[in-house]
């Protein structure tokens, strides 16, 4: 087992605190700090301690696939890192986005690369051959838009806020609730049909004049949609992005809970600070809420129009050994949190065991643990991480002092 020093990245919506604090770092940074990228993604690579110096966890899988993946998995990724395991750091919006499915992405990213598009063109929506479903987990509360709402639910949005274009494209929406009615919405007001502008402002107004007159009883039953709306209209005036956000769901996770997104799931992260693993990609294709390149016949192919609820990913009962698994579908990442702490009334602490045959990451968020291997041994402090190849012995995992929050992430065992 080594040491992993993860990749910061810089976006505009990142916090200048968060990732900086949480890595042990000068706080505040010079910019906005937005994610920490804990993989193998040729994009930035996290580094791994081998003698006092930096390997690329990338070289290092390179050079010993099997002994670092196990051989069935080895051959099964074609000895590529499967997951990308992250710490998002959101104190603005993200993008609209969505990502494709694997032959979505295939597709794409040949076809870019027959036509030359660089791989550091703003303009590229493929940066890599695979999928990006993903799964985020709260570590403070956090703020979502994913998914296209019931529509029945969109309608009465819709009209609570008594705008006339709204009223009419309630009742677009009412006679064809079905996927294709969200696309023609959808459509309609991405491509700037209908004097987007003027709508959006009547809606920034409408969603200001709902929050200020809503009584107590009622208070609420679009308030969120409507604060959303208003906030994003303040910050992005003529986006298209602040009327799609009525179309989604609209999510609140507390620290623990989870949300899964599978490919075509037309999402923003709005809000707060999580852990997020995902396949082993950087595709994105954005629809709003952005300055960066929006590539709409692109989007429209991917994107996933069936309205249905964003249900909260609760992870599986805490067995003997304290961990907690959040299950999805997904073969190329599975993540367990832990709890670990030292009882108050005797020296004991709770442990966990990993066992060998497979790769994981281990990233501490919260207190401290000491990783313990025949005669190596780790301690990690919160926001440092560890790479454990398949061939390492099996680790156990106590708390440093009192207590520790740990995230392990590995390949799904489905």
């Amino acid at each position: 087992m080594k040491r992993l020093h993860g990749a910061i990245r810089s976006y505009e919506w990142g916090s200048r605190t968060v990732l900086a604090e949480l890595t042990g770092r000068p706080s505040p940074s010079d910019r906005p700090e937005a994610e920490l990228w804990l993989g193998a993604h040729p994009a930035d690579p996290a580094r791994v301690d081998d003698a006092g110096s930096g390997v690329s966890l990338l070289d290092v899988i390179s050079a010993d696939p099997l002994g670092q993946l196990g051989a069935a998995n080895a051959s099964r990724f074609r000895g590529r890192l499967p997951f990308l395991l992250k710490v998002l750091a959101a104190e603005d919006p993200l993008s609209l986005q969505a990502h494709p499915n694997s032959a979505q992405a295939r597709e794409g990213f040949e076809r870019e690369n027959a036509n030359g598009v660089p791989l550091d063109s703003a303009a590229r929506n493929y940066k890599d051959d695979n999928h990006k479903p993903e799964l985020v987990v709260a570590l403070t509360k956090f703020e979502a838009l994913a998914g296209f709402r019931d529509v029945r639910r969109t309608v009465a949005l819709l009209r609570a806020l008594e705008v006339e274009e709204l009223d009419r494209c309630a009742q677009q929406l009412e006679t064809q609730t079905n996927p294709s009615g969200v696309r023609a919405l959808f459509t309609q007001w991405i491509t700037g049909d209908e004097h987007p502008a003027i709508l959006i402002a009547g809606v920034v107004e409408a969603c200001r004049q709902y929050l200020s007159t809503v009584c107590d009883g009622a208070e609420g039953e679009f308030a969120a949609e409507a604060q959303t709306a208003l906030d994003l209209g303040v910050k992005y005036p003529n986006d298209p992005g602040v009327l799609i956000s009525l179309l989604l769901n609209r999510i609140t996770l507390e620290p623990g809970e989870g949300l899964f997104l599978a490919a075509g799931n037309l999402h923003a992260y709005l809000r707060g600070v999580a852990v997020e693993i995902m396949a082993n990609s950087d595709n994105v294709l954005r629809g709003g809420l952005t300055q960066k390149h929006i590539d709409v016949p692109e989007l429209l192919k991917v994107l996933d129009f069936r309205p249905a609820s964003m249900p909260v990913v609760r992870a599986d009962g805490d067995g003997r050994d304290n961990r907690r698994l959040y299950r999805t579908p997904e073969a190329e990442f599975e993540l367990t949190r832990l709890h670990l702490e030292t009882s108050a009334s005797s020296a004991s602490a709770s442990t966990a065991t990993l066992g060998t045959g497979s790769p994981r990451i281990v990233l501490c968020t919260a207190g401290s643990t000491v990783l313990s291997s025949h005669c190596d041994s780790l301690e990690l402090s919160a926001g440092q991480s560890a790479w454990l190849p398949a061939s390492n012995p099996a680790v156990t995992l106590a708390p440093a002092r009192q207590r520790a929050q740990i995230f392990v992430a590995t390949i799904g065992s489905g």
